[in-house]
């Protein structure tokens, strides 16, 4: 087990105990009418929850919260620009010393020859996404966009637990409404049993599919010099559907504890793989960080309100600060810049070519161009995630070179071991395939046919939900599946974006 700096959702103490204490402590005071009691209480859990292994992260965050909130309580009495920009400066400020500093110390390095000692420094977890969310709650503050609101709602809006870690970026508008609807509302059981069951289809999405992935591509990237060509594209592949199913798992359980508590969460994915374009894909990609980089950095510098030119500049500087907010590398600014520059190039086709290249008859076009742009931009946004799964540039074009120019070989036998599943290979036994020569290669192409079918042609989880009726045979399929799942945390794994 790895062991990070919080409670993990896939793990048996949030399952068993954790979760289940917040369950009844929460609407234990909600029953007598403990309101404030009782946010109070959430307000505890998630401090439990995000400082179970380091208090250090846990302070840190206390007194991002304390510092945030006098500066949104001045502005409340008097809205001043310079107040404001110092209470964003000062939030980047802490956020570039904790995840960019040594990045700055390494790049200076580089450039000019010097040799200074880096910090070393803790990232503190999930700090990339309260301090947005915190910028974003001041700058509304300034612009008159939020009512007063108590400390009690404020530490409540930046420190609420299913989504503290790893998002979804949540606004003021969204959230503390709900807050001051608690107590008001009756319990709403068909909310609560929806919430359970997307929780276990964004838990089953991280530990039954994402996991499985995640070991090809670990093993890929630990060993790119025993890579073919076929094994190279296949790590790429893998990657692509890890990183999905890792992160939209975990904004599904965020969403589901959410509801389980009567909050809801917004949407972060809507199944992005089913896009036709890149400016489709990021209206489903990671969704609120796209909202947040939109409100905040891309309609301040002008937008497409001063010509197609500043529109474009403004774009790709949006993209770029994307790819530094996911990490302190520049293999994430390349990342940024390869889904910037195909952006802006499909913003420009949009708007000028494209009326006047295709005359395709729609009956026969569309569905023919659905599915190769979907095809397509599934492979390029599969090259673009190398740069951002690996250690460095460096890595990433070695990568991209064995998947073009490597050996031609079969795929190695160490890459299909992989995806022997325990439960799986009992069923391969069962079928009496488990002594045939391509045996072992049978479950990772069974694997990889499921995981690219879910992601880009089936429904996504949340879809699902919406649509399930609770009947004897459903509610067996859900706990058939939430135990699986159980039986495989003592392979825990960490979520992906911890690490942003």
């Amino acid at each position: 087990m790895q062991e990070v700096g919080t409670v993990l959702f896939n793990s048996y103490i949030f399952v068993f105990l954790f979760f289940p204490i917040c369950l009844l402590g929460y609407y234990g005071l909600m029953h007598f009418g403990q309101v404030r009691a009782a946010k109070a209480f959430l307000i505890a859990m998630s401090f439990w929850f995000y400082g179970y292994f380091n208090v250090a992260y846990l302070l840190i965050m206390v007194c991002s919260i304390g510092g945030n909130y006098i500066f949104h309580r001045i502005l409340s009495d008097r809205r001043r620009r310079l107040v404001m920009v110092l209470a964003v400066a000062a939030n980047l400020g802490v956020l570039f010393y904790f995840k960019y500093f040594d990045f700055f110390l390494s790049s200076v390095n580089t450039v000019f020859g010097t040799s200074i000692a880096l910090r070393n420094i803790l990232l503190p977890l999930g700090i990339s996404f309260f301090t947005f969310q915190q910028i974003s709650f001041i700058v509304d503050t300034y612009r008159g966009e939020v009512k007063d609101a108590t400390l009690t709602d404020y530490a409540l809006f930046v420190s609420f637990f299913p989504q503290l870690i790893a998002g979804p970026i949540v606004s003021h508008e969204e959230m503390l409404p709900q807050f001051a609807r608690m107590g008001k509302e009756r319990t709403d059981w068909e909310r609560i049993a929806k919430g359970l069951a997307l929780f276990i289809l964004g838990l089953a999405k991280k530990v039954l599919i994402a996991d499985v992935f995640g070991a090809g591509v670990d093993y890929g990237y630990g060993n790119l010099e025993l890579l073919g060509r076929l094994d190279a594209a296949l790590v790429i592949i893998f990657y692509t559907l890890q990183l999905y199913f890792d992160f939209s798992g975990y904004c599904d359980m965020a969403r589901g504890i959410g509801r389980m508590l009567g909050i809801e969460i917004p949407v972060n994915f809507d199944s992005p793989y089913q896009a036709g374009n890149i400016i489709d894909f990021w209206k489903r990609w990671h969704i609120t960080l796209n909202r947040f980089f939109t409100k905040y950095v891309y309609i301040p510098l002008g937008g497409n309100r001063k010509g197609q030119a500043k529109m474009y500049r403004n774009l790709m500087v949006v993209f770029l600060l994307s790819g530094l907010w996911h990490g302190a590398g520049w293999n994430y600014i390349v990342w940024g810049a390869m889904h910037g520059g195909l952006y802006v190039l499909t913003r420009f086709w949009i708007k000028n070519l494209k009326p006047r290249l295709l005359r395709v008859p729609k009956t026969v076009g569309n569905i023919i161009m659905t599915y190769v742009s979907r095809m397509l931009l599934f492979c390029y946004v599969g090259v673009a995630w190398v740069y951002f799964r690996a250690q460095s540039i460096a890595q990433a074009n070695r990568m991209l070179h064995v998947a073009l120019r490597g050996t031609v070989q079969k795929v190695s036998m160490e890459l299909a071991e992989c995806f022997q599943v325990d439960e799986f290979w009992y069923v391969l036994k069962v079928l009496r395939l488990d002594d045939k020569p391509y045996s072992r290669y049978i479950l990772m192409w069974v694997i990889l046919a499921a995981g690219l079918y879910l992601a880009v042609l089936g429904r996504n989880a949340a879809g699902r939900v919406e649509r399930m009726k609770f009947q004897p045979v459903s509610a067996a399929a859900l706990a058939v599946i939430a135990l699986w799942c159980v039986l495989t945390f003592s392979k825990v794994s960490t979520f992906l974006y911890f690490n942003f």
